[in-house]
């Protein structure tokens, strides 16, 4: 199976100003793809013919980013396709990822020798990394397949790596579930032996309220500094360092509840998953204080991390259209909308808001449409720490 693991390294002063730079010429590579392409449009390989040599980094690098522009464009055509107003890749770079394939580097001990490759009939000197105990160990018996430069609060190492094993059998097993995810129930799921679970976001929209204000009020006082003064750079420096804890608590906590779901479900011996994919509810117009919440809500991150960790454990997962699975009665079909945690319907069914919308999701997977499937036994409600 694939993995992907960030590393941080040491290097000397002259190889970071290089890496640096590489990610400065990625974005020129970039750049030159956008203005290549507004005057017509052209293949994958014609723009890579095209932007052969120009750069001095590895040939496989300035590949990548045309990958990557592609790879791109075609997913804006599939929302596009969907009913989405995605734009195609417009914006000009400062700095781009730079990515090296399988042949562009080489790992001796532990340092890493990233390949610069020829550029004006010359081999460039290639930039040399050491990577810390913790990373040698879990690269220990593993294939090396890509390297990337990524910013995360610092300059780190994306590698991408095999480990040789492969993805668990399928469950066997005639138990289904259904998924509602949500901003403030991040999971809620009901499988069809009768067994519920909600996994509580709260802490997680907590975090992110945090990062919120602590954002505000260091806009609020950069806004009173002069440019490139002491005190501005102060400033920029500890957002900075808040911005990467943040992130990193926020990245945890995602983790977590995913993988609490997950346990679950192994433990259920669920074989599919039904999960409604909610995109394109934060684009509809609310208030402003429900657009602002939706808008930190990062249900992609959730599906993102369901879909590998679920595969591993050799469990289905199907994303459906989840359109009035929260409005309608399974009992009389009747629509409305609820206000509180808390479902009820006139002709006295009721039920906990995200486990209804659970259950009807699983019915919409298993059947097509909104009907009782079976009842609620049991409700487990967790909280992420």
């Amino acid at each position: 199976m694939k993995q992907t693991i960030k590393s941080h390294f040491k290097c000397n002063r002259e190889d970071l100003n290089r890496l640096f730079a590489c990610n400065r010429i990625s974005a020129l590579v970039w750049n030159k793809i956008l203005e290549l392409q507004r005057e017509k449009l052209r293949s994958k390989g014609d723009l890579q013919r095209m932007l052969k040599g120009l750069y001095p980094i590895n040939s496989q690098s300035v590949q990548a980013v045309t990958d990557k522009y592609c790879a791109a464009c075609l997913a804006t055509k599939s929302a596009r396709d969907n009913g989405l107003a995605n734009k195609y890749p417009w914006r000009h770079k400062r700095n781009y990822p730079t990515t090296w394939k399988a042949d562009g580097f080489k790992l001796l001990g532990n340092r890493l020798k990233l390949s610069l490759g020829i550029f004006a009939g010359k081999r460039q000197k290639p930039i040399e990394v050491k990577l810390p105990p913790s990373t040698l160990k879990t690269l220990e018996g593993v294939k090396l397949q890509q390297v990337s430069l990524v910013w995360d609060g610092w300059l780190k190492l994306a590698i991408v790596i095999d480990d040789g094993k492969e993805s668990a059998p399928a469950v066997q097993s005639d138990v289904t579930c259904g998924i509602d995810l949500g901003e403030i129930h991040s999971i809620a799921a009901f499988e069809s032996g009768g067994n519920a679970i909600i996994i509580t976001g709260r802490l997680l929209r907590s975090v992110k309220q945090y990062q919120q204000k602590k954002l505000a009020e260091f806009d609020k006082k950069l806004s009173k500094c002069k440019a490139n003064s002491r005190r501005t750079k102060k400033l920029r420096r500890a957002k900075r360092r808040m911005l990467q804890k943040m992130n990193a608590r926020i990245r945890d906590l995602n983790h977590k509840i995913t993988r609490s779901f997950v346990t679950w479900a192994v433990e259920n011996k669920v074989a599919k998953v039904y999960v409604g994919n909610p995109e394109g509810v934060q684009r509809k117009k609310r208030r402003r204080v429900v657009n602002q919440k939706l808008s930190r809500w990062n249900f992609g991150k959730h599906l993102e991390y369901l879909t590998y960790k679920l595969s591993a454990v050799g469990i289905v997962l199907e994303k459906i259209s989840e359109a009035y699975s929260t409005q309608t009665c399974p009992v009389c079909g009747r629509r409305h909308k609820c206000n509180n945690r808390n479902y009820r319907c006139s002709c006295g069914y009721t039920a906990h808001r995200d486990v209804h919308g659970a259950r009807n999701i699983l019915s919409l997977g298993l059947k097509g449409r909104i009907s009782i499937t079976t009842p609620i036994k049991d409700r487990k409600y967790l909280r992420t720490a």
